[in-house]
């Protein structure tokens, strides 16, 4: 309950009371346009990045390899978009951090280390089951150490 006390109802409040603020001192207009400016400029990019992940997790399947990687900066591009689009000044700077690719790549490296830790844990089950060329089977089992990302068979 806390966490999303948190999100709907502290963050919209220091939002509005920071927007409120910063028109005060800057005017209503050009605090607008702020918004308004960092919204574009945000999904822009958000969308030029969206659409390189895109092609390198494709790039991985081609190969054979799982694109767990490309999809977890997938996932974080789409959240710094829709922060992004958000009107306020701290969601937007959240965003924008979310899109630079070696932010991004801390807050992956801390995500997997708390999956792993939950796997290990028993707290998540993960078990992965597909069917590659030729029919065969291949499972994957994320506690396996593996450097490449592809399928056990």
């Amino acid at each position: 309950m806390g966490k999303l006390v948190l999100l709907f109802i502290i963050v919209p409040t220091v939002e509005l009371a920071l927007l409120i603020e910063v028109g005060g001192r800057l005017g209503t207009l050009p605090t607008a346009a702020l918004v308004v400016v960092t919204g574009v400029v945000g999904a822009f990019a958000a969308r030029m990045q969206g659409l390189g992940v895109v092609a390198e997790a494709r790039a991985q399947v081609s190969r054979g390899e799982i694109p767990a990687g490309s999809l977890v900066d997938g996932v974080m591009i789409l959240l710094a978009a829709a922060l992004l689009v958000t009107p306020g000044l701290i969601t937007d700077s959240v965003g924008f951090l979310l899109l630079i690719p070696a932010i991004r790549a801390r807050v992956k490296a801390h995500l997997l280390e708390r999956f792993k830790r939950a796997v290990e844990q028993n707290r998540v089950q993960v078990r992965i089951v597909g069917v590659g060329l030729g029919g065969s089977v291949h499972e994957l089992d994320p506690r396996e150490e593996s450097d490449t990302g592809r399928w056990v068979h």
